[in-house]
């Protein structure tokens, strides 16, 4: 046993109250989770007994009951939504810890499948590239944007040198005609 984490549930740990759900993996032999287990769930009180079966092929390989006047009633679907305990069970494809096969996944109440760790992480991984390119993007429209007032700012400064030039020009110019006996302003 790993320290403070049980493997089972044990009624007389939790003061005598059944759980609200139970789930049987039925291995290679079928021992009696469809007849004498349920029974004696629906015995306890247990709300919800589900059954799969990998294995299974004329019936679904997966079995919701809800205990309904102390007898179950087998709810279809997939997923199959719980109320009571606020979660879905069903069955999809995927892949979990690299090994692909049909597995069995929690839903919401929309039916949303609830993300595995391994997908969490990935999903995780995927923001965080997401957010690495996004920031890459403002630095290189930054960096752009830098440039362009740099390349303003000297098109501004040649203009102005432009300017200077032309004034001085113009005094020559102005200088060159009062010599002259010419007024430039009458002209």
């Amino acid at each position: 046993m790993i320290e403070g984490l049980r493997l089972s549930y044990v009624m007389w740990e939790e003061g005598n109250i059944s759980p609200c759900f139970v789930l049987e993996v039925v291995s290679t032999k079928y021992r009696g989770e469809y007849s004498r287990k349920k029974a004696f769930y629906a015995e306890l009180g247990v709300l919800y007994y589900a059954v799969y079966s990998s294995q299974r092929r004329r019936k679904s390989p997966l079995e919701v009951y809800h205990l309904v006047d102390g007898e179950y009633v087998l709810l279809s679907g997939n997923p199959i939504w719980m109320p009571e305990i606020g979660l879905g069970l069903g069955r999809a494809r995927g892949t979990y810890q690299g090994i692909p096969r049909e597995w069995l996944y929690w839903y919401d109440e929309q039916g949303e499948r609830y993300p595995t760790p391994e997908e969490r992480a990935e999903q995780a991984e995927e923001r965080a590239k997401q957010a690495q390119q996004q920031a890459e993007q403002a630095q290189q429209q930054a960096e752009q944007a830098q440039q362009q007032a740099e390349q303003a700012q000297m098109r501004s400064s040649e203009l102005e040198q432009q300017i200077a030039l032309e004034r001085q020009r113009a005094e020559r110019l102005a200088a060159q005609l009062r010599a002259l006996n010419i007024n430039p302003d009458a002209l």
